[in-house]
């Protein structure tokens, strides 16, 4: 909807990106220790962190623990074991890193990201005898074809060992998360990769992580006199197009809407968390998630140490950019901070969170990967195509969380996620028994009508506040406004569908206040109903596209109804007429009737379907402006 936007930037940016010394210091910061550096055993052609300036062989020792605590604290910290990898300092060392880890009382849980190839028996007793606790990822593609980027320097797969040490994490009752990175090699087989990943016992958590190397054009150098057969892999999968493993935002978009439906459908969310399923569904409802993607934690609250001494931000950022300070000259989290805010790359994160206030995506989306945004926005001049799949991926996140069973409805191109706060009805649950019953008891309704046309029970433009009306209440013609009767008394008579709320729409002239747009709302009876009327909805919308006057636009809305009663939240679909990106008020009231009336025909003569329209007539996705 068509608003105007007054909230400040500096409250927006507050939103999507919260500088540390903002934050109470009960939150959690993230450190990232690269214990080796970018020592691995493994030679991944994907691996991102072999194409940044990292040392290898030193690695970080007991006292940088150490000194993390006096920089922060009493910050709790959330430790993250990283390279390369983590197990090449060998069975001897991390004794000494693991307690020292334990001795920390402001660390509060430690992650050891591995490829596994090392992982056995004696190193589960080693995590058991010095840090029982560890959280275990491993990094696993899928199935084999999903895995054939992760080799040796031998050129081999690491695959097999991968599987045994999921097996071996069975065997000990233990439980480990998985990190998938998304690649041509998985693309259109989401159901069958993630039933495989769900297949072994001890995975409890996924989170598929996007393989956007499209700008990635130079193999790395040999790392000896003669070229490893895994280097001459890479050398052959790198050209001026880009990395071979590399897709695009969008195809990561439809791949982790698929493996949801999938994850849902199979009922592997009863054990297995999946991300960024979970983050977008929490953020949907409302709630706070720990994913720094989608909250204001980002890269202000994300640190990495290398073995060097350097420290700097998220590891995701490049090197030698990221660089903060000397892990030994900082005495305090003001060090800390001062160093963040002298820092240029920090600082154009904070400035591309400043696009967001036009977004109507913001409060869900979070602002994203600061990182992707800004090496796409780097290498292409623009990070739209980002911020399209994130659009693209609450939308459909959107319908599957509201039609769990009709996951088609997913990928409707049409119908599209807006934050309908407020949107509240008192008591949604009886409404909705009334609509159908017409032996229900109906209390008279409060009908006064501005002298703009605004019918409610204030009978003042701007007024939100109306009583509940159904078709079987007598005041029910009454009470809604001409402008929008036609097209409402069609879709709850041909239909059958219950409306919630409706406008005609208002200039509101000489009143100050923001003109409102044509709407009608819809509120499903279950599940099954709202995938049905989101499918036809999007099949109006296809029809009527060409026949609307240019100054308007149709437009479907996902969003919820929350009950006040009860708190529960009601998916909702709103059908509204906005103003062209081009047009003026003047414009779109100019030419509202008109609309009114096409659309109204239209919906009039679209039959109830089984789909949307998108897969025969798929529109461009693009983010809208509120």
């Amino acid at each position: 909807m068509p608003t105007t936007l007054t909230t400040p930037t500096t409250t927006i940016g507050a939103e999507m990106w919260r500088p540390l010394e903002d934050t109470d210091h009960e939150a959690a910061v993230s450190v990232v220790l690269k214990l080796r550096g970018e020592t691995c055993d493994a030679d991944c052609l994907y691996c991102f962190e072999k194409r940044k300036v990292a040392p290898g062989g030193a690695q970080i020792a007991p006292g940088h623990i150490r000194r993390l605590g006096q920089i922060f604290g009493g910050r709790p910290l959330a430790i993250e074991l990283h390279g390369g990898d983590p197990l090449t300092v060998g069975k001897k060392a991390m004794p000494a890193i693991l307690d020292e880890l334990a001795a920390q009382p402001t660390v509060r849980r430690v992650h050891l990201q591995t490829n596994a190839v090392r992982l056995d028996s004696e190193w589960l007793d080693l995590f058991d005898a010095h840090y029982p606790g560890v959280h275990i990822g491993i990094s696993l593609d899928g199935d084999e074809q999903g895995n054939s980027w992760r080799v040796g320097y031998d050129g081999n797969p690491i695959y097999p060992h991968i599987v045994n040490a999921l097996n071996l994490l069975a065997e000990r009752d233990r439980t480990c998360g998985i990190v998938t990175v998304v690649t041509p090699t998985v693309l259109g087989r989401a159901a069958e990769i993630i039933d495989h990943i769900a297949s072994f016992e001890a995975v409890r958590a996924v989170h598929l992580i996007p393989a956007f190397d499209a700008t990635v054009t130079t193999a790395l150098p040999a790392t000896g006199r003669r070229t490893s057969p895994s280097r001459r892999l890479q050398a052959d999968a790198v050209g001026d197009d880009g990395a071979a493993w590399a897709i695009t935002p969008m195809q990561y978009a439809e791949f982790t809407l698929d493996a949801t439906a999938q994850w849902i459908g199979a009922g592997h969310f009863r054990r297995i968390k999946l991300d960024p399923a979970v983050a977008t569904i929490r953020r949907l409802k409302g709630l706070d998630t720990s994913h720094c993607h989608f909250s204001a934690h980002k890269c202000s609250h994300v640190f990495t140490a290398y073995p060097d001494g350097r420290f700097g931000s998220c590891d995701e950022l490049p090197w030698p950019q990221a660089r903060l300070l000397p892990l030994t000259t900082a005495r305090s989290e003001a060090d800390v901070t001062e160093a963040q805010h002298a820092n240029p790359l920090l600082t154009a994160g904070r400035q591309l969170m400043t696009k967001c206030t036009s977004c109507p995506y913001r409060t869900t989306c979070g602002g994203g990967c600061t990182a992707t945004r800004w090496r796409m926005l780097k290498a292409t001049g623009s990070d739209e195509a980002y911020c399209d799949h994130r659009a693209r991926l609450i939308d459909g996140m959107a319908h599957l969380l509201a039609a769990p069973d009709h996951p088609d409805g997913a990928h409707c191109l049409r119908t599209r996620w807006r934050d309908g706060d407020p949107n509240v009805m008192d008591d949604a649950d009886t409404f909705l028994a009334r609509w159908d019953n017409p032996t229900a008891p109906r209390a008279p309704a409060r009908l006064r009508i501005s002298d703009h046309g605004n019918i409610n029970a204030a009978g003042l433009p701007g007024q939100h506040e109306a009583d509940d009306l159904d078709p079987h209440h007598p005041q029910w013609r009454d009470g809604i406004e001409d402008g929008v009767w036609p097209l409402l008394d069609t879709i709850t008579r041909s239909w059958r569908a219950v409306t919630y709320d409706s406008c005609q729409g208002h200039i509101h002239k000489d009143t100050g206040l923001t003109p409102a747009i044509f709407r009608v709302g819809l509120l499903p009876r279950t599940r099954t109903e709202y995938a049905a009327l989101a499918a036809r909805l999007c099949h109006v919308l296809a029809s009527a596209n060409g026949y609307l006057p240019a100054a308007i636009t149709a437009d479907i809305a996902r969003t919820e109804l929350t009950s006040t009663l009860t708190d529960r939240r009601h998916p909702v679909l709103n059908l509204t007429l906005v103003p062209a990106p081009t047009s003026t008020w003047a414009d779109y009231f100019n030419g509202l009737d008109q609309a009114v009336r096409t659309l109204t025909h239209i919906t009039r003569h679209t039959p109830a379907v089984t789909g949307c329209a998108c897969a025969s007539r798929p529109p461009h996705p693009t983010r809208e402006a509120q």
